[in-house]
This record gives C-alpha cells, structure tokens and sequence, in this order.
C-alpha cells in the first residue's frame, strides 16, 4: 500500500510537470542554453586588447617595442593616435582598453644607458582586466629590456656570454594552458541544478494549497514522509537528466576534461540534491502562494550563487561572510564537481565537502518534513 501511494504521487507529479511545453524547455532546453552561453561568455582570459599608439620618438627601438606587444596575441593596435586628445576620445568611447605612449629620447635613453620611460594608459571601469593588461604590458617590457640588457653586454665584451640570471621555469597543474572556460564550466553544472530544483520544488507543496488539493492529502492515508518523496523523487531524476545532458555538452563540445569517475560525480550529485530539494520543499511549506515561493527561491539562489566561490574567490571576502559560507551547500558541491573534473580526485580527497552536503541534506529534508506536520495539522 505504502508503495502504491508514492507510485500514484510520482505519476502525478511527473504529469503535472510534462504536461506543459514549456515547461519541458525550461527544464531540459534552458540548461544546455546556459552551458553554451557560460561557456563562450563567461572567461575571464584576456586577449586581443584594443590598443592605440602614441609615438613620440618614431624610432627604432619604439618601434621594436609595439611589434612585440602586438606579437604577443595580447594586444591589437588599431591606431596611431596624433595627440593625447585623440588617446582620449578612444578610451572614453570604449573603442581601446589600452595606450601605449612612447615618449620623446625614448632610443637615445637606451642608448645611453638610461631607464627609458613606455607609459602604458588603461581604462580601469573594469579593474580586473586593467590589472591583467598592466600584467602583461610589464612582462613585455621586461622581456624587451632584458634583451637590450643582453645585446649591450654582448658588445660590450666582444663575446656574446649570458650573464648570470634566475629563470623561472613555471608549470600548471589540472588547467595546463590556463583557460577559464575549464574553470567554469564544471561550476555551471551546480548552479543550473540548483537553480532547477529550487524553482521546481518550491512550487511543490503552496501549489497544492492554492489550488485546492491539499485538503484531499490531508484526509488521505498518505504520510508526509511518503508525501515527501513523492514530491522529490521526480526531481531529483530530471536534477540528474540535467547533470548529465551538463556534463555531456562541456565535455564534447567545450573539450573539458574530466578526470575523476563518473560514479563518484553521481554520488556528490545525489547528496547535493538531497540538500537543494529540502531547501526547495522548506521554502515551500513556509510559503503562502507561488509568487512567495518564487521570490524567496530567487533570494536563496542570488545569495547562493554569491557566497559560493564560482564568481569571487572566498578568501577575499570578510571573515564573517566566509564563515556564512560555510552555510552554502553550493560551496561544497563546487569543490567536488571541480576536483573531479579538473583533479580527477576521489573520496579520500572529496569526503569533507561529501559529508557537509549529506548532513546538510539530512537536516533540510528533516526540517521540510516537520514544517509539512505542521501544514496538514
């Protein structure tokens, strides 16, 4: 008996969602949009920066130096600009991020053994990207400088001998050629599913309550335990459905490596929906109408999606707000799904954050069941 009431509710519950077209998209097409979209949009790399000149010396050696910045891949020269007025007007329509301004004696300098001056003119609106620029404008004159440092030395001692120097040979682990995309896109998998089964399960329990059935549960055999499930299960099914169609579009599409078992990705991915739906439910047993619900879920996930660590590293943030963080089971589940992916580390590596999101888990699904006690009496 017990078994045929939550096959009942299942049935009811998955026809209920399917029954609309649009539903459909929203849960199946919506996560591969969001994949795409996060994949091409959301980087953080650098590249082709639009870049004006202003070259005062018209030497060799200036010229030497803007072939190399332009070279490097970084920057794009798009023009040569007259006077600082010109410089201006393009940094202020947004049509260069950057200048490059090579002062008069700028030859003359190196020649004679002085510090030559390169004047390097950022747009800082969007300072993580003038930081990068301002980076990779000194390692480019660094370079420049050490092999005019290199030729001197050379005539200098009629020999070519390399003087003495430290190089530093670098190496990335698990994102060898440092792209965000990597980065990212295995985070995008914990937010579409967080956000998915957060709008559909707080729904569950207030759509019952306006639209009238929910005195037919109360007076039926039905146990909130069993009631519970019934609303879960097929949740958590399409939250794996999305995990998976996920996972598959960044690995063959975005050529993201996983590393790691997909067994143990599953595993994560079940103890954090056991967290995302009790959330869902709690939401939803302590709301009164859907426009509550979907409200209170926007607040929990904005505020999720914030405090996790996809965007903006926790280390930064102050030390009360990292200790909220501790709170987000979107913190935990992000470290796992990039452990596996990037890592390919196991559960002797994982268990910490796999034992947060299962206590996590254990106690929302706890407090949901208790607060729908409450609602039937």
């Amino acid at each position: 008996a017990v078994f045929e009431r939550i096959k009942h509710m299942l049935i009811k519950e998955f026809a209920q969602v399917f029954r609309d077209p649009k539903m459909r998209g929203v849960i199946f097409v919506m996560p591969v949009v969001q994949v795409l979209v996060f994949g091409y949009a959301v980087t953080t790399d650098v590249k082709h920066v639009a870049t004006a000149v202003r070259d005062l010396d018209n030497s060799v050696a200036g010229r030497e130096l803007i072939a190399r910045f332009e070279k490097s891949g970084y920057f794009d020269i798009i023009e040569y600009v007259a006077d600082d007025g010109r410089a201006r007007e393009l940094v202020d329509d947004g049509r260069v991020r950057a200048v490059l301004v090579i002062n008069h004696g700028f030859e003359d300098d190196l020649r004679a053994g002085r510090t030559a001056q390169l004047q390097v003119i950022v747009d800082g609106t969007d300072s993580n990207t003038a930081g990068i620029v301002l980076d990779y404008s000194a390692k480019i004159a660094r370079q420049f400088s050490q092999n005019v440092l290199d030729t001197r030395y050379a005539r200098l001692k009629g020999v070519h001998q390399e003087p003495a120097q430290v190089a530093v040979q670098t190496r990335a682990w698990f994102n060898e050629n440092l792209e965000s995309r990597n980065f990212y896109v295995p985070g995008v998998i914990a937010i579409i599913v967080l956000l998915i089964t957060l709008m559909l399960t707080s729904m569950a329990v207030v759509r019952e309550k306006e639209i009238g059935t929910m005195e037919q549960i109360m007076v039926s055999p039905i146990t909130p335990a069993e009631f519970i499930l019934g609303k879960t299960v097929p949740f958590a099914l399409i939250g794996f459905a999305d995990v998976i169609g996920i996972t598959l579009v960044g690995v063959l599409w975005f050529e993201v490596p996983i590393r790691g078992n997909l067994l143990l990705l599953l595993g994560a991915t079940t103890l954090y929906l056991m967290t995302t739906l009790g959330v869902g439910l709690l939401i939803s047993t302590v709301s009164g109408t859907q426009q509550q619900a979907m409200m209170s879920t926007f607040f929990f996930y904005f505020l999720a999606v914030l405090l996790s660590g996809f965007m903006f590293p926790i280390a930064n943030m102050p030390e009360l707000v990292q200790w909220l963080t501790y709170l987000n089971p979107l913190r935990y589940f992000l470290v796992i799904v990039r452990g596996i992916f990037l890592k390919g580390v196991g559960p002797s590596i994982l268990w910490p954050q796999m034992a947060a999101l299962a206590v996590m888990g254990l106690a929302m699904l706890w407090l949901a069941s208790r607060r729908f006690r409450k609602t039937l009496a």
